[in-house]
């Protein structure tokens, strides 16, 4: 429930503070009193968009507050708690604009963005503009308001996702057939280059072993006549071979190294190279052993590492990487062939998913036809009391089986109503005068604010249109409403004002230079003054004041 309400220098408004009580409220005042400025307010606080025009002029900034009850308001506790900024059973909001256009919000303290204030305030209040009747015109409207009084958010979630996913697939399902003809010739030129080196069949790492080998056969002749010349000098020699040079010096230092100790670190290093020079030649001689000059061996592998090379150069890569692109281009292929598996898959599973979406609508196809039988009784009787006497109201749930799926179901909703007896039902707008929407609407708005889990609605002048009997009915219709929820209604009509537990005035003050709006809580005497205004004018007569004690005394009878 609203508890307080605190501008300052918002619009006309220098400073204004307002408690508000349970039951109905009713704000009235001159016109261009500024009789909606709360409303305006409270609209600010809870998210709606800020403009500089809403700072008074002279200030640097405005400000709006408003404090909440919390109690029996279960969804804005959970909403507060999720969010970590529950504290005790208040909540306080508060929302700041500069005079450059600048907006913060605040919740109980904490800076918060503009959409948490939204989510938020949809738990706390609801909001019914002046206008709120000519929406009711349009289809998605009136869908909408079915929608809200059924409260079938599962149906609608189980209708929405089950579109989604369809138009997932269905978009997957396209992008595959749009490109089929390109894969198909990509997968034709590889399924050629794959064949290609399937048929060579290049080995990992095998590029590298070629160009060994290719290195080694192509030198095969200079490498056997080198070696074996470097065996002989090395070991074989009669006249001279390093073995031998090296083992005659050994030998007469070790007889040396008797003389003088110095030389025996010599003696021990050509002691090791007769070792290593002994060892090299036998492998040497080994190596010579193995060595082959094999003339088809060399053709054999001229011609691999040569085609390894040409097929390098035509796919445009280092022979080295051939063999990982030979893998690349197999992979790609694979997966190819499995996109055009993949259309005779998805064809399939949006075929499924298309039985889901139409039974999901179908679901809540029944279930906005239940409700909308229930709910144009709703409307009938509200309107039949609002001296609309001979009307007939019903809403049509028209459901197309073979309609395009889409997110909000297959439904076309119209509202229809006939307003004199024995006149055909016909669509709203074909029908109705401006006063009689006005009683739709407001039926409408009351039965569906009722379902809502909100503790506070707010009326801005949605009696606009009507008088008389009628406006008496209307606040019989807004003081029922405020006896189990806190209801605000701006109004001009005394028969409504006079239904309020409370009654609030707006006046404005102007010295030619500013000008200031205030809001004062009316006791009874002052209500009498205010409802004989509303009546006769601003003159006002014994008459006027005696219809007006009248009105309110029975209104609260």
């Amino acid at each position: 429930m609203l508890m307080h309400l605190s501008i300052r220098n918002f619009a006309v408004v220098k400073s204004l503070d307002v408690d508000f009580s349970k039951g109905m409220t009713a704000i009235t005042g001159e016109t261009g009193a500024g009789k909606s400025i709360s409303v305006d307010a409270l609209g600010l606080c809870l998210g709606d968009r800020a403009d500089i025009s809403m700072v008074r002029t002279g200030a640097d900034k405005a400000e709006v507050s408003a404090c909440f009850d919390l109690t029996g308001l279960p969804l804005a506790k959970t909403w507060l708690k999720t969010h970590e900024l529950l504290d005790e059973n208040e909540c306080l909001i508060r929302r700041v604009i500069s005079a450059e256009g600048r907006s913060k919000a605040f919740i109980n303290g904490v800076p918060v963005s503009l959409q948490q204030v939204k989510s938020l305030g949809a738990y706390l209040l609801s909001i019914h503009g002046q206008h709120a009747h000519q929406q009711i015109l349009k289809s998605d409207n009136q869908r909408s308001l079915l929608d809200d009084v059924a409260d079938h958010k599962t149906l609608l979630s189980a209708v929405s996702e089950a579109y989604q996913s369809l138009k997932e697939q269905q978009k997957h399902y396209q992008g595959l057939l749009e490109g089929q003809q390109q894969r198909a010739d990509r997968a034709q030129l590889l399924a050629y280059q794959i064949q290609e080196l399937d048929e060579f069949a290049l080995q990992d790492n095998e590029f590298s072993e070629l160009e060994t080998d290719h290195k080694k056969l192509s030198h095969s002749q200079t490498l056997l006549e080198q070696t074996q010349l470097s065996f002989h000098q090395l070991y074989e020699a009669d006249e001279f071979n390093a073995l031998s040079a090296v083992q005659n010096s050994l030998e007469r230092l070790i007889e040396l190294q008797e003389h003088d100790a110095a030389l025996s670190p010599i003696v021990t290093m050509l002691n090791d190279a007769a070792i290593q020079i002994e060892e090299a030649a036998k492998e040497l001689r080994t190596y010579t052993d193995h060595l082959e000059i094999d003339p088809m061996r060399m053709q054999a592998v001229e011609a691999r590492f040569s085609k390894a090379l040409d097929f390098a150069r035509k796919h445009q890569v280092t022979p080295e990487n051939l063999y990982q692109h030979h893998q690349t281009l197999s992979a790609e292929y694979q997966s190819l062939v499995q996109d055009d598996d993949l259309l005779a898959d998805l064809k399939e599973q949006i075929a499924s998913s298309e039985q889901r979406y139409y039974l999901a609508a179908k679901k809540l196809s029944e279930s906005r036809q239940k409700v909308a039988k229930e709910l144009a009784a709703q409307v009938q009787h509200h309107i039949r009391k609002m001296n609309m006497l001979d009307a007939q109201f019903a809403i049509d749930v028209m459901h197309v089986a073979s309609a395009t799926p889409q997110r909000l179901g297959l439904d076309q909703i119209q509202f229809k109503v006939s307003t004199n007896a024995g006149q055909a039902l016909d669509d709203l707008e074909k029908v109705v005068s401006g006063g009689e929407l006005s009683r739709i609407g407001l039926a409408i708005q009351v039965i569906g604010s009722s379902k809502q889990q909100v503790a506070t609605m707010i009326f801005d002048e949605v009696d606009s249109g009507i008088s008389g009997a009628t406006a008496s009915i209307v606040g019989q219709l807004l003081r029922k409403l405020g006896e189990s929820t806190q209801v605000i209604c701006v109004t001009h009509l005394p028969q409504v004002a006079a239904r309020a537990h409370n009654q609030m005035f707006v006046t404005k003050f102007s010295d030619k230079s500013t000008t200031e709006t205030h809001m004062i809580c009316l006791v009874e005497n002052e209500r009498i003054d205010e409802l004989a205004r509303l009546l006769a004018g601003d003159t006002l007569t014994e008459s006027a004041i005696a219809n007006a004690r009248e009105l309110l005394q029975i209104s609260n009878s």
